[in-house]
């Protein structure tokens, strides 16, 4: 959705009639928005413990922002619609990430994990590779952000069906923890050790 997004934005702006310059301060205006709902939206996760509700309140928000600008033509109310979006996507982004510790464990969280990444890279081609496509086939951007708040829904969709255990996902984080913790104190250790030669080094000379 990001990606198939933000390649045509400036296309999408540049059409309003605009110069370049007010097409690119224009086009900042979502991603602004976006930032602070996915600091937000992370926040309020974080605070309210809670990520599934979370995470598909964001999509919803990404696809119904971006499915009903494709119907408008006022510049201010697409440009309105599309900053929804753009909040329900970026906020989106940060919580995807806490799903795989929260219903798999040990190597299959890992394998969650690259298995999302991989799929976020390859959307990355195809997001933008589609809308352009419908925009050279029909000559409007409608179809494209359509494709695009399609997506969101089949994600909403798959979030609001997946099981999530929370515990897990507090059981992860205390293990990223305590191996962030060891691997500080082993540098600690190492920086001693480096002292200690040094100074030995010295005393020799």
């Amino acid at each position: 959705m990001n990606y198939g997004l933000s390649f045509f934005l400036p296309q999408i702006v540049k059409a309003f009639g605009l110069t370049n310059l007010q097409t690119g301060f224009v086009t900042l205006t979502p991603y602004a928005i976006g930032a602070a709902g996915m600091i937000y939206w992370g926040l309020r996760s974080d605070k309210e413990g809670e990520r599934k509700l979370h995470l598909v309140i964001a999509l919803f928000l990404a696809a119904a922002g971006i499915a009903a600008s494709a119907f408008v033509d006022n510049p201010y109310i697409k440009m309105l619609l599309i900053s929804v979006g753009s909040f329900g996507v970026f906020a989106a982004l940060p919580l995807i990430w806490t799903l795989p510790t929260a219903f798999l464990s040990g190597a299959a969280a890992a394998g969650g994990i690259a298995a999302i990444n991989a799929l976020g890279n390859l959307s990355g081609f195809l997001g933008p590779y589609v809308v352009g496509y419908i925009k050279d086939r029909t000559g409007s951007f409608t179809g494209g952000l359509l494709a695009i708040a399609a997506a969101g829904a089949v994600g909403m969709i798959i979030v609001m069906l997946l099981r999530h255990d929370t515990r897990l996902e507090y059981v992860a984080q205390g293990v990223i923890e305590r191996g962030a913790k060891t691997g500080l104190l082993l540098q600690h250790v190492a920086a001693a050790i480096e002292l200690r030669v040094r100074a030995l080094h010295l005393i020799i000379r």
